[in-house]
């Protein structure tokens, strides 16, 4: 499967975890060229505390489109050490 926003690949990879409707990549499946950090953070009453990355594509920012789970809730194990995207991303196939 692969993540893409404007036409770019963000990830890219076979292994996928898919919780809630969201897909999770592995980490060291994200081109980093595209992903900054971001100071934003969420929390999830099952998952844990949720941290984001935002994507950088020809000079174009998409803010805290992408989030992950440093160390997650032991119900939701299976996704640390993977990134799940939003604000316009796409999961293809």
């Amino acid at each position: 499967m692969q993540a893409i926003w404007k036409d770019t690949v963000i990830a890219e990879s076979d292994d996928i975890v898919t919780i809630e409707g969201n897909h999770y990549f592995p980490e060291s499946s994200l081109k980093r060229e595209f992903i900054s950090f971001s100071n934003h953070k969420t929390s999830c009453a099952w998952k844990g505390q949720a941290s984001y990355y935002s994507l950088m594509v020809a000079g174009e920012m998409n803010t805290d489109a992408a989030w992950y789970y440093a160390d997650p809730k032991p119900e939701a194990a299976n996704i640390q050490g993977r990134v799940a995207f939003w604000k316009g991303v796409k999961i293809v196939p």
